[in-house]
């Protein structure tokens, strides 16, 4: 149950247009759900400030449906990332407002009750259009979780004009995420010039020597501009999410 839900309830009872069982009928609604195969926590939101995330990845198509229907149910809303290409249609037909991303392979169902966006944004900056399957993963997640998004694609250092060009998006954003691949290098040019945070996220892409993405790992772990934090390969949600606490702390 999200802060903002109980906010609401709160303000009817004071207002007299809910009787105060019918709070505390909401109110008390189990915060774990035990399913056969998940225990669903249903009071993440509460303490966190966003719902409980369905990971898509290693679950039966069932298993995925299940999950996000019950979590929908309780009008928080709900987000599924890597949705497998067969989980598409199935979490389509059982949640019919959803919206999904066929770049970013999420699935969200927006809450009930509107969240305030936050003031500043955050800027999804992605070295090249390879990358850009873990930036929109990460677009979508900061605006799931209420942020002001913006993008800056394909302004790689290969072509460090384009990124230079647009330095007045860059001094505006409240959070940057850097998503590059091959050798990684923009989080640290975008490191020297942000007076924002910087997460880092470096992703798979890039020829052998990369490493599956370990390569700009590396690189991004060794930055030598000051501050720049660094999440896991491919891990747009993850930085999303770190950026989203930031913004709201």
């Amino acid at each position: 149950m999200r802060r903002e839900r109980v906010r609401e309830l709160l303000t009817r009872v004071a207002g007299g247009s809910l009787p105060i069982e019918g709070a505390l009928d909401a109110l008390a609604a189990d915060p774990v759900e035990s399913l056969d195969f998940a225990s669903i926590d249903h009071h993440r939101a509460l303490r966190q400030g966003y719902p409980e995330v369905v990971y898509g990845g290693g679950k039966t198509v069932e298993q995925v449906v299940t999950i996000a229907t019950k979590i929908a149910e309780r009008s928080d809303g709900v987000l599924v990332t890597r949705v497998a290409t067969e989980a598409v249609d199935p979490l389509r037909a059982a949640l019919p407002s959803g919206e999904y991303n066929d770049t970013a392979r999420t699935l969200l169902v927006r809450p009930r009750t509107p969240v305030e966006l936050t003031t500043e944004a955050v800027l999804v900056i992605t070295a090249g259009t390879s990358d850009l399957p873990v930036a929109e993963e990460a677009a979508v997640c900061a605006d799931a979780m209420a942020c002001r998004v913006e993008r800056l694609t394909d302004v790689g250092v290969a072509g460090i004009h384009r990124l230079l060009a647009r330095r007045d998006v860059i001094d505006a954003a409240g959070v940057i995420i850097v998503v590059a691949g091959m050798d990684g290098a923009l989080a640290s040019v975008v490191g020297g010039l942000a007076r924002a945070p910087v997460i880092a996220v470096p992703t798979s892409v890039g020829y052998g020597a990369s490493f599956g993405g370990i390569a700009p790992l590396l690189t991004m772990l060794n930055s030598c501009a000051a501050g720049v934090t660094v999440v896991n390969i491919d891990n747009g949600f993850g930085a999303a999410a770190a950026a989203a606490r930031i913004l709201r702390h």
